[in-house]
């Protein structure tokens, strides 16, 4: 979660309340997000992170009646944190990640729900923009249906 200030509820007014080194970090890593963004995903200021979604209207039976997230960015006091959901819902797309993360060369510093880095260098980029743009819409529903125990009813 953002450690910066938690008075931002926009995208920008996040980046604007953030050290201009980390948010040039923050915007490198978003514009290769963006680049790689199925469509159907909604970027916003979400649980004090930029935040990448599965809008309500699209997949409203969630299990706290919040939209999913599919990947997230977030200052922290000694780094930032990128969280991509599509990677745990399986060991094996974890594995492939992890693997190819380290073919890169880059030193993976993984958390048990987020790659933590400092600088962008830091960032196999074309791995990154590669996770993002592996899970369209459906198929991440559809996965995320398969790892929870009892599928919600669809309301409305």
């Amino acid at each position: 979660m953002n450690t910066d200030n938690k008075s931002a509820h926009t995208v920008e007014e996040y980046l604007q309340s953030v050290p201009a080194d980390k948010r040039r970090e923050l915007s490198r890593v978003r514009r290769v997000i963006l680049e790689h963004l199925p469509e159907g995903y909604e970027e916003v200021f979400a649980w004090g992170m930029i935040t990448y979604q599965v809008p309500l209207e699209r997949y409203p039976a969630t299990y706290n009646g919040k939209p999913l997230m599919y990947a997230a960015l977030a200052t922290q006091k000694n780094h930032i944190s990128l969280y991509l959901t599509g990677i745990y819902l399986s060991s094996s797309a974890r594995e492939e990640f992890e693997n190819a993360y380290r073919a890169s060369g880059k030193r993976l510093d993984a958390a048990k729900s987020c790659v933590r880095f400092v600088s962008v260098d830091d960032l196999p980029l074309d791995v990154i923009g590669d996770e993002i743009a592996s899970l369209d819409i459906d198929t991440f529903i559809e996965k995320y249906e398969q790892v929870r125990r009892k599928p919600l009813k669809m309301t409305g």
